[in-house]
């Protein structure tokens, strides 16, 4: 289930100019123009052409690598690190996760935990490489799994969901749940 635009989107071009802005800003190693525009099921053209607009506004670079333009951000442009967490925060994990995992049958709670509700709460660091989601309720594993893989496609990386009873949830004595607490924990969404 997709939302119907970004709360970003008065800002950028296109939805595409967001979507390439999250590849690249939130990736962690240069990708090539046409993996991006496989990777954003658009036209190369396309894609090459606002790799382009936001190379020549400081905000991409372009290395060539053989027959291979590879993009990345430019770390030395002063806008970069701000625009990295409007980006984090409109076409990331607090965007994608709900739009997947909210219509799940049975979901009593949502969150993102781990080293992405940390940068949420302003903890600074590299970008995550996975995300973690906790899944609280009766829901069936297979369609938490479905989700998951559904969120990794569209944020280019794992996606590790773990499903507990509101019974193990409402429990003090769980080791692991207890950590999950003691750390950043971002609540997504209440279903029951």
């Amino acid at each position: 289930m997709r939302a119907s635009a970004s709360p970003l989107l008065p800002l950028l071009r296109s939805r595409l100019q967001g979507e390439l802005l999250a590849r690249v800003l939130l990736g962690s190693t240069p990708i090539s123009i046409a993996d991006l525009a496989r990777d954003l099921a658009a036209p190369l053209p396309t894609v090459a052409r606002e790799v382009s607009r936001l190379r020549e506004g400081g905000l991409l670079v372009v290395d060539k690598q053989g027959r291979a333009q590879l993009v990345s951000a430019n770390e030395t442009n002063p806008a970069t690190e701000p625009l990295r967490q409007l980006i984090a925060v409109t076409f990331g994990p607090r965007q994608v996760v709900p739009e997947e995992f909210g219509d799940l049958s049975g979901l009593g709670e949502l969150y993102i935990f781990g080293s992405w509700a940390a940068r949420y709460e302003g903890e600074w660091g590299s970008v995550p490489g996975d995300v973690d989601v906790l899944v609280v309720g009766p829901v069936d594993r297979d369609d938490v799994y479905d989700a998951a893989e559904r969120a990794a496609r569209r944020l280019w990386r794992e996606v590790n969901a773990t499903v507990v009873s509101w019974q193990r949830w409402s429990a003090q004595d769980d080791p692991f749940l207890s950590e999950v607490r003691r750390r950043p924990l971002l609540k997504l969404s209440s279903g029951e």
